[in-house]
Formats: structure tokens, sequence, C-alpha cells
């Protein structure tokens, strides 16, 4: 640090990036009273305009847990079947969720209901900041940071955690010196919001041709979001682009343009399929783009994202409020739930994209098997279905595990309400056939099933299945409690 730098307070965590990703953290993280900065290279008001644009099943329900859905469904339009490769199609009605479709809205409406949430919790906001350097020890973490552009003296901040959500280009993982292995998948990608003349036949649909393919899908404000890419255009991304190139390649791959007009965003940009080795470095943290970046096919960036977000807040909420009996481990068991899902989204994204792109006689002999594959066989169509939606993702469990340990939570009837709206607390669930005499627990709420079933759930503050048992084990369930939330004797709760 230069002679300008003074110190410039404390935190309890610190975030870098206000995207989705780190605006759910803040947000939870605040919300469990803990101090939290956030810092942002952009200034406030101004959004990642914008990408992303679906936010699938999954992460509609990790917004349902914080009362946020509702409200963003009703910015968009909703699409319950993906139309691919014109043959193939998906009917994401089948989906065993309260949100059973995609959710098409701009990223920005996404990041301005997070960011309420982070607000009015309590995050401390520095816009136009950016991260110089860090440094860690036993205690914590030291930031250096300064103004974008040299605008402000520069300054240190030290967190006990630090957490790098600041996007493929992340600084905190510059400055961790972590390398980004992978490779670019695909060149020239062009993105439009616009106006059709005609209207698609399918809500969502994607195609290619020999020589390109394209995307196309409603906003349900007029607008329609079309991805695409020519085989034989690769150009930079700084290279101009105009409405013409957009509709010349969405004739080339779907043989129309719709009569495309009026389009309020242009961008070319490609795509890399790139991950980070591990998602933990002592005490710094790694999440969405900053960890892992793919393609857009099957809209998973922004929702990997976010579901990386959900995973990782509460265990360090509950590590720096004592609330776990194995700290070091519950904080590592964020990379080892969360990679090897950074790495399945890059095989399925990278899939989708490749097959779109087949050219030669063996690759759309492959894609046609795929597509057959997927119209007749409904265990093997419901399954991608679960990976591209999210719901189907599990983590690893124990050898002598209960089945359900590890696996995502449907929205619940219970006898005290939904599940998610008791998930709405940042706590453990715990449900069970019928409510015992025991004393009250700090950081539990104890529920009971809508009916005659046996099976006790400890469930995540994430949605997901802790602990289970077919009957009744006071001790095993003791156990698990004094794993997960650091207490014993606490079998039973506070009613929500």
């Amino acid at each position: 640090m230069n002679s300008t730098t003074t110190f410039s307070g404390t935190a309890d965590v610190l975030v870098v990036g206000a995207g989705p990703t780190g605006l759910l953290l803040a947000g939870d993280l605040a919300a469990a009273g803990l101090s939290v900065t956030l810092i942002e290279r952009r200034p406030r008001g101004t959004s990642t305009m914008t990408r992303a644009f679906g936010v699938h099943a999954r992460t509609l329900e990790l917004l349902d847990a914080r009362g946020l859905a509702d409200e963003l469904v009703a910015t968009g339009t909703t699409v319950d079947r993906m139309n691919a490769f014109r043959h193939l199609s998906l009917d994401l009605g089948r989906l065993r969720s309260r949100f059973p479709y995609l959710l098409v809205t701009p990223q920005y409406e996404v990041e301005h209901l997070l960011e309420r949430r982070a607000r009015e919790a309590g995050v401390e906001f520095r816009h136009e900041t950016e991260l110089l350097g860090l440094r860690q020890d036993a205690d914590g973490v030291t930031a250096e940071i300064g103004g974008v552009g040299g605008g402000d003296a520069e300054c240190s901040l030290h967190a006990r955690y630090l957490v790098g959500a600041d996007g493929v280009r992340s600084a905190v993982r510059h400055a961790l010196d972590l390398p980004f292995p992978g490779t670019s998948v695909i060149r020239s990608i062009v993105l439009a919001d616009v106006k059709l003349a005609e209207e698609p036949a399918g809500s969502l649909s994607v195609a290619g041709s020999d020589e390109a393919f394209a995307f196309i899908v409603p906003f349900g404000d007029g607008y329609y979001r079309v991805m695409g890419w020519n085989r034989k255009h690769q150009v930079p991304d700084s290279a101009p682009i105009d409405l013409d190139d957009v509709r010349e390649i969405t004739r080339q791959a779907l043989g129309t343009d719709y009569g495309m007009h009026d389009a309020r965003w242009l961008s070319r940009f490609h795509s890399d399929e790139r991950q980070v080795p591990r998602y933990r470095t002592g005490r710094v943290f790694l999440a969405g783009d900053a960890a892992h970046c793919h393609s857009p096919a099957g809209g998973q960036g922004l929702n990997t994202g976010i579901q990386d977000a959900a995973n990782l807040s509460w265990k360090l909420a509950a590590v720096l409020r004592g609330a776990t009996g194995e700290p070091e481990a519950l904080l590592d068991s964020y990379h080892e739930e969360r990679h090897p899902v950074g790495a399945a989204v890059l095989r399925t994204s990278g899939a989708i994209v490749r097959l779109a792109m087949a050219h030669n006689p063996v690759q759309r002999t492959a894609r046609s098997l795929v597509t057959r594959l997927l119209n007749g066989v409904r265990p093997a169509r419901d399954k991608a279905m679960g990976r591209i939606s999210g719901i189907g993702i599990a983590y690893p469990a124990g050898r002598d595990a209960h089945r359900l340990t590890g696996t995502r939570v449907p929205d619940l009837a219970l006898a005290e309400g939904r599940l998610y709206e008791l998930l709405r607390e940042g706590e453990f669930v715990l449900v069970t056939p019928a409510v015992e005499d025991a004393a009250p627990g700090r950081r539990l709420i104890r529920a009971r099933w809508n009916g005659a079933r046996r099976t006790t759930l400890l469930i995540r503050p994430d949605g997901y299945v802790a602990w289970a048992s077919e009957t009744p084990d006071a001790t095993a369930l003791e156990e698990a409690l004094h794993r997960w939330t650091g207490e014993r004797g606490t079998v039973a709760a506070r009613q929500p």
C-alpha cells in the first residue's frame, strides 16, 4: 500500500461483486445478523445489461425461501416447454416444483430484488470500488481497495472471511493467483433484444443448420431475446454489430427472422468453459462466474451462481455464529458439494452448444440419437430437465446415510405451512410425525407432517436434507443436530 492508504473498518464478511451471486450471499449473511460489506466496480443503479435472461425452477425455490419469488415471477413471462433441434420438446410442466417452468426476465430484475433485500438487511455497499489486493492470516482477511480508476485513496478493510463473486475476470481469483483452466468453446455469439412482427410457434426455440444456430425466447413485454452464431463469420467481440447480422443468422438457423425490428440492445461475445480447481482458499471463497464459466446454452449461469451463494451463505453464517460442531468441515463442504455441480454444468451446457453446432454427418447423427432418446425415454427426459432446472441436483451423502440425505426437498405442505415459507428464517427445519416435549433450540424450526408420514427430516437452510430416518432415533438425531447446528439436547425447538 502507498502513503495514501488508510484503515477503514472491519466486517464479518467482505463480498466482492454485486451481481446476483454476491447480492444473494450478502443479503443472507446480513439477515443472519452478521456485518457485511459489499464492494462493486459499477456505479450504483447500473446493471449487468444482460446476458442472463432465464431463472430456473430451483433458483425460484431458493428465492421463494427468501420471500422474493412471486414478485420476480410478476416481472417476466413463464415458459413451460423448451423446443430444441426442431424435433425435441421438453415439458417443464412435469417438474415437481411450485415453479414448473422457466421464468424469462432480465437479469436486472433479479438484481433489483436482491439488492433491495440486501440493503434492508443492513449490507454496507461501496460502489465504484475495486479490490487491489488481499492477504489473509489465522484471524481473517485484509483487503486493499480503492476507487475505480484511482478516484479515491486506497484503504484497507478487514473481514473474517471474503467471498469473490466478481465474475469471469475475478480480481479475487487473480489476487489468490489461482489458475482458471479451460478453453474457448465458441466465438462471436451475437445477442439481441428485439421485437418480432411474427410470433414463433413455440415459447422457447433453439435450432441450427450446417452454418448457424439461433435461440429465441420471449421476455413477455413485447421483446424477444435472440442469441445466434454463424460458423463462417467469426470476428472479435469488439467488432461492430447491427440488426442485419442478427437477422441473417436467424434466417440461416430457423428459416426466418420473424420480421425482427426495434432492437433495444445488441452485443457480441465469446464463450469459454473454465473452472477454478478449488472454491476455497483458507478464508477466501469463490462463487458464480468467478469460480466457473460456460456457454449460455441451457441458461444455467445466473442460476448456478445463485445456487452457489445459497449453499455457502448458511455455512458461513453457522460458523460465524458458532452454530456448528465442525466448522472447518462445514466450510470445506462448500467446495465438495458445489465444485462437482459446476463441472456438471460445464458438461451439460457444452453438450447442448456442441449439438446445436453439429454440421458433419457424425455430429448430426449423434444429435438425432440424443433427440430420439430424450423424446422416447421418459426417465432420460426427466433427468435432463432435472439437471437443467436444478431440481435434480443432489449432494454426496455418507455410505450408511438415509437415501434422502443430500437431496433437494420440494415445497412440502406441513401442518405449520409451506416448507419454503418456514425456510425464510434461514434456519434448519426439523420435520417429524408429531411434536414432542423438549427444550427449545436456538436455531431450529420444528414442523410436523400434514398427514401420516413417519419419516423424520432435518432440512438445511438451503432446502437439502441433512439427515433423515424412517424410525424414531433420538441418539442419531442429537448427533446430527450437533454436527449441523452445534447444539445438544435440543431435539424439540421453537414453533415457527
